[in-house]
């Protein structure tokens, strides 16, 4: 008998050893589970040491955020909006800015095939080591956080729109279980939401992108301690615009040249508003209604926008440039020019919606192809100061009268648009 107890004794300890296995195993496997399901909020906070505990987001937050009707913040969007305070990466690189540099702006979502597109090119742009960029975020999304991060060739810094509604997935702006659906009756279905003028309520991906931009606009104009006393011009580009090189040294020539050039104009525009036309070619400047690629103004021209908050707010339309095609820039009781170069220096290339071909089974990456071809022209700069300046006075496109497509009929998405252009006028 006692012969028989040791092999029965040596099973029972390899039994317990297996299940001491099989529990750090599982436990490994919990924590791998967790960590996945909680990246965006542990990248969101992987530069708390940096902010700090007491890190405040301005000296006046708490009195300031009291004064206006913002919805209520969840963690991820208190983290962000921190994130936002933190200074710009690489000035160790690139310790001082050039005097008269032009910022760059691109702002983005989420789509990474398209960024790195983005981000190769602009780093093969003349002059990017003397300026600052800014990648304004419309959500947290791990990939294009880690695109931005590995940036070298400029001061980078990154903010996050706090209020997105790709950061509310409970609550307005985003989604909330009380919102009215479709073509829902609030009264018989019992449900929140103001319909547009076709009878459809809110889309939060969908009115996003005009709540990022507005945001975003009235952050870097006025919100920014590195830009809110920047005099000169901002350009503002997406995550779908290819930059030639010369891009950014024929900006310089286009608002050196604008005052003389054309005085009444409110911009300089590094591609044609027809997003399909690479240029006209030639020896002349041309100054055209405002485009949407590569577009660029100063603070004077951001006044003369924001004074009319409300018109942009109010406009049923779910598209930042379509408002203000049809209702900013008719208000400014003139032509609203832009100039630019007979040759293009940036071109939109993206197939997809700005929203749309983020579905693993549909989506819209274009195979990650991008086929641009850069000619020597485009890598030096192709714009001539005695050149003379062609006014193209009749163009197609959107225009006051026209009634907006919808998508922005709630008003909460108009109280919480007004919110942000008030959020940095409170004392």
């Amino acid at each position: 008998m006692v012969l028989n107890k040791k092999p029965r004794i040596k099973d029972a300890a390899l039994r317990r050893f297996l299940s001491l296995v099989l529990i750090t195993l599982l436990g490994v496997a919990l924590l791998v589970f967790l960590l996945r399901t909680n990246s965006i909020a542990i990248s969101a906070t992987r530069n708390s040491s940096e902010i700090g505990e007491n890190f405040g987001l301005t000296s006046n937050y708490s009195q300031v955020r009291a004064k206006l009707n913002l919805p209520k913040q969840n963690e991820l969007s208190i983290l962000l909006e921190k994130r936002n305070q933190l200074p710009p990466r690489n000035m160790d690189l690139y310790p001082n800015l050039a005097k008269d540099h032009i910022v760059i702006v691109l702002y983005v979502h989420n789509r990474p095939q398209y960024l790195k597109v983005v981000v190769d090119s602009l780093s093969q742009v003349v002059g990017i080591s003397e300026t600052l960029l800014i990648v304004s975020h419309d959500g947290y999304f791990e990939e294009m956080n880690k695109i931005v991060e590995g940036i070298k060739f400029c001061q980078v810094k990154q903010i996050f729109a706090p209020y997105s509604p790709h950061v509310f997935p409970s609550s307005f702006p985003g989604v909330s279980p009380a919102d009215c659906k479709d073509k829902d009756d609030s009264v018989k279905n019992h449900c929140e939401g103001t319909p547009d003028q076709y009878g459809n309520h809110r889309l939060p991906k969908i009115v996003s992108l005009k709540h990022h931009w507005w945001w975003m606009m009235n952050t870097v104009w006025d919100g920014l301690k590195e830009t809110r006393s920047h005099l000169g011009h901002i350009l503002f580009i997406e995550e779908d615009h290819f930059i030639f090189p010369n891009a950014y040294r024929n900006l310089q020539l286009l608002t050196e040249l604008k005052p003389q050039k054309c005085p009444n104009c409110y911009a300089a525009n590094l591609a044609p508003c027809d997003v399909k036309s690479r240029g006209e070619g030639g020896e002349s400047l041309i100054a055209e209604r405002m485009g949407n690629v590569g577009y660029s103004f100063n603070r004077t021209t951001w006044r003369n926008i924001r004074k009319k908050a409300r018109e942009f707010c109010f406009f049923d339309d779910y598209n930042w440039d379509i408002t203000m095609w049809v209702t900013v820039y008719p208000s400014f009781g003139g032509p609203v020019y832009t100039l630019r170069g007979p040759r293009t220096s940036a071109v939109h290339f993206g197939k997809c919606g700005l929203h749309q071909g983020q579905g693993e089974r549909a989506a819209c990456v274009d195979n990650g192809v991008v086929k641009i071809e850069v000619q020597e022209i485009d890598k030096v700069p192709n714009i001539k100061s005695d050149w003379g300046v062609h006014v193209l006075t009749k163009q197609q496109g959107y225009e006051a009268g026209f009634k907006g497509w919808g998508g922005w009929g709630d008003i909460r998405d108009r109280q919480l648009c007004l919110e942000f252009a008030n959020m940095y006028h409170l004392s």
